[in-house]
């Protein structure tokens, strides 16, 4: 079984704002460091992208990927999974957004990674925490500035 790691931060924004930006994949290579892509190949009826294909570089992981979205909790949840990859065999994340009734929400992401390549258990933790720890910082940033 693949671990998960989870970090949380708060933006001063509404869940509905947050999640505006977290599902506008076209524009990921404007905030989101590491990815060089992001193509929405499916939608639901309501326009949210249900699968997306990425072009990672995060310097010595590079990768290029598919994932599928489940928004039927919005605003307060996105999930996602791992329908194919160059790099990782499996992937497993969310976003679970909690309005905190004073204009900010608490976001918390948790992920589990599994790569395609050996990696030692502490090496592996150390570059999810990285990968959570930036996109996190970046998610705030860029909701903050609109």
């Amino acid at each position: 079984m693949v671990e998960q790691s989870t970090q949380a931060i708060v933006i001063a924004a509404s869940p509905e704002q947050i999640m505006e930006v977290i599902g506008d994949f076209s524009a990921y290579p404007e905030w989101a460091g590491t990815v060089k892509s992001a193509a929405v190949t499916r939608t639901d009826e309501n326009g949210w992208a249900r699968t997306v294909d990425f072009v990672l570089d995060a310097g010595v992981l590079k990768d290029q990927y598919t994932l599928a979205y489940d928004w039927d909790d919005y605003p307060t949840a996105v999930r996602w999974s791992l329908v194919k990859g160059t790099m990782q065999k499996a992937q497993e994340g969310s976003y679970l957004l909690h309005d905190q009734g004073d204009g900010t929400t608490n976001v918390t992401y948790t992920l589990a990674v599994d790569l395609a390549i050996p990696m030692i258990g502490m090496m592996k933790r150390k570059a999810e925490k990285v990968i959570m720890d930036t996109a996190l910082k970046e998610l705030k940033k860029r909701v903050e500035s609109l």
